[in-house]
């Protein structure tokens, strides 16, 4: 029989997350260029929105180190990325569609200024309904957790969305719908996500 070396204990992220991913967050300027929670200039195409929100752990208190990130299409519902090859919708140069952001220490608000995408074309050839995809990271998670925000406004699209039918109890999609609400001169998109309990968010396993 073979020996094997003991397996090394698994580890979360850490208090000081925001030093290695988002070191500006954390009040260390180090990088020329940091991450930054807003993904347009002004001469982005599409429809300006805020998209925020709190996360919040088992016991209902937000959690105040939490690090986000958002991967989006743009508004005509492509992604700058290679694996993108869909030629009939626009390439938004101006349009990077990721993002980093932290939660606020004092309220643990998050916050993306962004543009609202357009809809997706899935591997399967079905249409997907506007949506952001989500990376979440803090201490007392082991792994990054994925999930998906959808838009209240878009009920017609979000129902026959293929991921969002893949959730069988469908009082359970609501977790991943943001609330859109005018703020002033700004459209904002509430979405706040539970790691745990009752109002648990759906995640996804990618």
């Amino acid at each position: 029989m073979k020996d094997y070396l003991a397996e090394t204990a698994s580890q979360t992220a850490g208090p000081y997350v925001h030093i290695g991913l988002a070191p500006q967050a954390a009040g260390f300027n180090i990088f020329e260029k940091n991450f930054s929670h807003v993904l347009t200039n002004s001469h982005t195409q599409g429809e300006r929105i805020v998209v925020e929100g709190r996360v919040f752990d088992g016991s209902g208190t937000p959690v105040r180190d939490v690090l986000l990130e958002v991967w989006q299409a743009n508004a005509a519902g492509r992604y700058n990325h290679p694996a993108d090859q869909q030629t009939k919708k626009a390439l938004d140069e101006d349009f990077r569609g990721w993002g980093r952001t932290c939660s606020d220490f004092d309220s643990g608000v998050w916050r993306f200024d962004t543009i609202k995408p357009g809809a997706v074309v899935g591997r399967d050839g079905r249409l997907m309904a506007p949506h952001l995809n989500l990376w979440i990271v803090a201490r007392g998670i082991n792994i990054g957790l994925n999930t998906r925000m959808y838009f209240s406004d878009e009920q017609e699209a979000n129902e026959t969305d293929p991921v969002l039918n893949l959730i069988e109890w469908e009082v359970r999609r609501n977790t991943l719908i943001g609330k859109r609400e005018q703020r002033g001169s700004e459209i904002v998109y509430t979405f706040d996500i539970y790691l745990q309990g009752e109002r648990e968010t759906v995640f996804f396993d990618v």
